[in-house]
């Protein structure tokens, strides 16, 4: 019966010993993986997409961070306009990529102040080009690393 305990007790130190070196050698490949990374692969490519702003090959970007907006007028009925703004730029300047996203929400607080100061009537009135414009004067004062040469519209509804 001590023969039997015995016997057990050494496959028991084997199979004991072969799992404790298959965890020794799992450590040490991940060790020498993590250092290989580290040391000598290459830096993954960084995405070129920074918070709304979308690559388009090298011919600028176009920033679509300010989103689509709705936004209601000052009638008595209030009614509602939806636009979403978008404006190209060119991605080499970094400073002014960071600064047109931190500043998406005062683009924001710009659009909504100026489109809902109007009646539905004085909006249909001034026309797409003259609020484009005017959007763009005040966007352009508040940049200070550079400036938006021109707005578009892709959505611009007005909803009575």
């Amino acid at each position: 019966m001590s023969s039997t305990r015995d016997r057990r007790q050494r496959i028991f130190s084997h199979v004991y010993r072969c799992l404790l070196i298959c965890i020794i050698l799992l450590v040490l490949i991940f060790i020498c993986g993590t250092i290989y990374g580290v040391f000598f692969n290459a830096a993954p490519p960084r995405s070129t997409q920074i918070d709304g702003l979308q690559n388009n090959d090298g011919q600028g970007q176009t920033f679509t961070g300010i989103g689509q907006l709705r936004v209601t007028t000052a009638d008595p009925q209030p009614g509602m306009v939806i636009l979403f703004v978008l404006f190209t730029y060119y991605p080499d300047d970094k400073a002014f990529s960071e600064e047109l996203a931190l500043r998406v929400r005062e683009f924001r607080d710009i659009i909504v102040s100026y489109i809902g100061s109007f009646s539905i009537i004085d909006l249909q009135s001034q026309g797409e080009e003259l609020i484009k414009t005017e959007l763009l004067r005040q966007f352009n004062a508040i940049l200070r690393l550079g400036q938006i040469d021109t707005l578009y519209f892709s959505d611009f509804l007005i909803i009575g």
